[in-house]
C-alpha cells in the first residue's frame, strides 16, 4: 500500500494539478517533443511552457536533454504507477460498495411487493 504521507507522492500530484502539466504530459505520450512544440498547442510562451516543465522535472516526471540548442523532453510514466497504487485503493472500495448495493438492489427487486391499498 503507498502511504499518504509521500513526498515524491506530493511532488506528482502537485504536477498534475494543473492543466497545463496535463497537457503536456499528454503530448509527451506521443513521444519526445522540443519546448516549443509543447508550448504551442497552450497559447503560453517560451518561458511558461519552461517554467512547467521545470516542475514535471521536479517530480520526475520528464526528463530534458540538450541537441544542440534544442531542449528536447520524454515522459517518465514510472512516478505515476506510484499516484496509480494510491488511488487504486479507493477504486476497489467504491467498487466493494457498489456490488453491495446491487446486491441490495437485486433482493429488493426480488421480494413480493407490498399490498395495494
Amino acid at each position: 500500500m503507498v502511504l499518504d504521507r509521500s513526498p515524491r507522492l506530493d511532488l506528482v500530484f502537485h504536477a498534475l494539478a494543473h492543466p497545463a502539466r496535463r497537457a503536456i504530459i499528454r503530448q509527451l505520450s506521443g513521444g519526445e517533443r522540443n519546448l516549443s512544440e509543447l508550448a504551442a498547442p497552450l497559447r503560453m510562451t517560451f518561458p511558461a511552457a519552461t517554467k512547467h516543465v521545470r516542475v514535471l522535472e521536479g517530480a520526475k516526471l520528464v526528463r530534458r536533454r540538450v541537441a544542440g540548442r534544442e531542449h528536447l523532453c520524454r515522459l517518465d510514466a514510472a512516478p505515476l504507477k506510484e499516484a496509480m497504487q494510491w488511488t487504486e485503493q479507493f477504486r476497489q472500495n467504491w467498487e466493494a460498495r457498489f456490488a453491495a448495493l446491487d446486491s441490495l438492489l437485486d433482493e429488493m427487486k426480488s421480494t413480493d411487493p407490498p399490498p395495494r391499498r
